[in-house]
């Protein structure tokens, strides 16, 4: 990729703290809206299933559905301990 003629503002590549995201998230008024996730500026998006931590360094957030959908599927028709068919 080419140098941008422009710099990019550091606070598109630093991104935010837990603490930054929830105080930017406290401003929205419906606090019962449901939280998604794009990386296409909102072309496409997906619901955040699960939040999780990396490596002690970062906290991530997950979209199951392709899991559940491909590998949990084949778990769930292994045979086994009848406890987690449930």
């Amino acid at each position: 990729m080419d140098e941008p003629k422009h710099a990019i503002p550091a606070w598109v590549t630093r991104g935010k703290t837990i603490r930054q995201l929830i105080s930017e998230l406290q401003t929205f008024e419906d606090q019962d809206m449901e939280v998604r996730i794009s990386l296409d500026y909102g072309d496409t998006h997906a619901c955040i299933s699960m939040v999780g931590k990396h490596e002690g360094r970062y906290c991530l957030l997950f979209n199951a559905e392709s899991y559940h959908m491909g590998e949990w599927q084949a778990f769930m028709d292994a045979p086994g301990d009848e406890a987690q068919q449930t």
